[in-house]
């Protein structure tokens, strides 16, 4: 869903709404689930979510997540942009990548039942996750050089130019972003190239015009990132 204006939208998955929070980079939102198995891109975030009485969360991915979803499911869910996760979640990104765990797991027992307890009890559990992320953010917040990266990562900028940018060598650039966004730079570079591509695509833009405008070679460049990250071709995706 990165890259979606906030508002509503329906999609074959249901539908789906978010909204920008007070804190830069943290968004709220909603799905109420179609039937159908949802395809999740990879967007360099993390997060965390509320359904079916369970609190997880969400790591970032290398590749699209499926998930089979029962029709009228709903979910709440906060996500962090990349580097915003492991302040709130208190472990490395790389910890959790790919995975799907419940919070208990994460911060332990002691910690997570009281919060499901009163999301379970809240007629508005989008309010209290915000509540709590904006409270562990105060104690912790997020490192703004690892912030900077993945602003010029998602601008498009060389993995070199970033490493100057922040004064850092390629190798420590490399173990500080495994630690905050879940894998080194190059990969986030090409999750951020992938989602130009698919909005743009999406937005009904030439699929050769999105595939310059994006940062890809050409299309045959785009097909391969696309099958690798996504698991289908572009145009079924679109669709």
């Amino acid at each position: 869903m990165d890259g979606m204006e906030p508002g509503e939208a329906s999609t074959r998955w249901g539908t789906y709404h978010e909204r920008h929070t007070s804190l830069p980079g943290v968004v709220a939102w909603t799905r109420v689930a179609a039937g159908h198995e949802a395809r999740i891109l990879p967007d360099g975030g993390t997060d965390l979510i509320w359904a079916d009485g369970r609190l997880m969360v969400a790591g970032p991915d290398t590749r699209a997540h499926l998930a089979e979803e029962r029709p009228g499911l709903e979910y709440v869910g906060i996500r962090f942009a990349a580097g915003i996760g492991p302040s709130v979640l208190g472990l490395p990104a790389d910890e959790l990548r790919d995975g799907r765990i419940p919070l208990a797991a994460v911060w332990g027992d002691a910690a997570a039942t009281p919060l499901v307890e009163q999301l379970s009890a809240s007629a508005t559990p989008g309010r209290v996750l915000e509540s709590v992320v904006r409270a562990r953010l105060r104690d912790r917040p997020p490192s703004r050089a690892m912030l900077e990266v993945a602003r010029l990562l998602r601008s498009g900028a060389t993995v070199a130019r970033v490493a100057e940018a922040v004064g850092v060598s390629d190798r420590q650039l490399r173990r500080r972003c495994a630690d905050a966004f879940g894998y080194g730079p190059k990969v986030l570079a090409r999750i951020y190239r992938l989602q130009r591509a698919v909005a743009m695509a999406g937005r009904g833009l030439p699929l050769v015009e999105a595939t310059l405008r994006a940062g890809y070679a050409d299309q045959s460049h785009l097909a391969h990132d696309v099958r690798a990250l996504a698991g289908v071709p572009l145009r079924t995706l679109i669709r």
